[in-house]
């Protein structure tokens, strides 16, 4: 079995996936645009062939690359990045190459919002209402219909980047002074908490492991407001956010694949969907599984693509939350303090990629406890600013 990791080296918490694919014996082949001196060791060690390119971007290039690869080792069976960026150009490479998985056909509805919009409503998935507008006339008249706040986001964007909460008239005139480079997509702002149903399918689309997660802020208030932010994981998951998160999977019909289906929950307990991501949950989310639950994700992915993966045994011992830290702030307690009061409860703590800095901080600490209480407790400890 022929496996292309795509960009090997980044996340670096990412070559894990390689690793359990090597302990496979799966054929783990690499294309990146890092040397291959500066891959880290394990990823070294568990790649069959690297082959290095100037321009992650050029498709050509990629394109060429594949090719090589496909030539001297045969078919290619699977090809993932586990990264957002990169979706439009795997899928790309899926469809060019006759590899399973998103192919062209099948990427609008997973990158673009106002096609998983169309998802969401044909599955009777309760969703924020929204449309793509590129003209002022058609924005107030969407302003009339849903009120302010609304919110403006790229229509292909990844993140947060570039999204806009837009509270009145003045705010919506200032947005379309500016040269819009992109479509995009306009929605009603939804009031309540941001939750996540995470996990992992199969082959046939079952769900093999699954998990939820409740977030400070959203995204775009965290890069926008330049917040510091934390998420836990849930030790038992609402049912109706199981209930619609299961809908959400089935819909987009996911398989041998990770997801991340963000909802607002409202008043009322009612789950609205945001959107829905055919990929890990970014930054050390993945390493928070492992934690959470005492298993081994990066194995039990590498089985489902092997097709030899069997039943899941998991429970959801701790809370596992990450805790960011800006360097914009000052906080009035350092790494010693922390450590000393509460070292038991940290299982990893670095610095964080610059890439994902705006939204996720400049330094982490992830925790674990069984106590929803105590993880708050230590989250506001390590995250209390001073003013001095």
């Amino acid at each position: 079995m022929n496996v292309i990791h795509f960009s090997p080296h980044f996340p670096e918490n990412y070559r894990f996936f390689t690793k359990a694919l090597k302990a496979l014996n799966i054929t783990v082949l690499g294309i990146g645009d890092l040397v291959y001196e500066k891959l880290h060791p394990e990823t070294k060690e568990s790649l069959t062939e690297y082959y290095k390119v100037a321009d992650m971007n050029n498709y050509e290039e990629v394109f060429r690359a594949v090719a090589f690869l496909s030539y001297k080792y045969g078919k290619i069976d699977n090809l993932d990045s586990f990264n957002e960026y990169w979706l439009e150009m795997e899928a790309k490479l899926r469809t060019d190459f006759n590899i399973s998985g998103v192919d062209s056909r099948k990427i609008d509805k997973i990158k673009q919002k106002s096609e998983m919009k169309k998802v969401f409503e044909e599955a009777g998935i309760a969703v924020a209402r929204g449309r793509v507008i590129d003209a002022i006339d058609a924005a107030f008249h969407f302003v009339a219909e849903v009120g302010y706040p609304i919110v403006a986001k790229p229509n292909t964007g990844v993140g947060a980047v570039n999204t806009y909460k837009i509270g009145n008239d003045t705010e919506l005139k200032n947005f379309f002074s500016k040269k819009i480079e992109t479509p995009y997509i306009f929605e009603e702002f939804v009031v309540g908490t941001i939750y996540s149903f995470d996990g992992l399918t199969d082959n046939e689309g079952n769900i093999v492991f699954y998990t939820g997660h409740v977030y400070q802020d959203g995204v775009m208030e965290v890069v926008n407001d330049d917040k510091h932010i934390y998420y836990y994981s849930l030790r038992e998951i609402p049912a109706e956010l199981e209930r619609e998160g299961r809908k959400v999977i089935s819909a987009f019909d996911v398989k041998k694949r990770f997801f991340h289906v963000e909802f607002f929950k409202t008043a009322g307990d009612k789950f609205v969907a945001l959107e829905v991501n055919m990929r890990p949950p970014g930054g050390f989310t993945t390493d928070m599984f492992n934690y959470a639950n005492d298993i081994d994700v990066y194995k039990i992915w590498a089985e489902t693509i092997s097709e030899t993966v069997s039943e899941v045994i998991y429970a959801r011992n701790y809370h596992c939350c990450y805790v960011g830290r800006k360097n914009s702030k000052k906080y009035l307690y350092g790494d010693e303090e922390i450590k000393a009061k509460y070292g038991s409860f940290i299982v990893h703590q670095s610095e964080v990629s610059g890439v994902f800095s705006a939204a996720l901080g400049d330094y982490c600490y992830i925790i674990r406890g069984k106590n929803l209480a105590k993880i708050m407790e230590i989250t506001g400890y390590i995250q209390t600013i001073t003013n001095n």
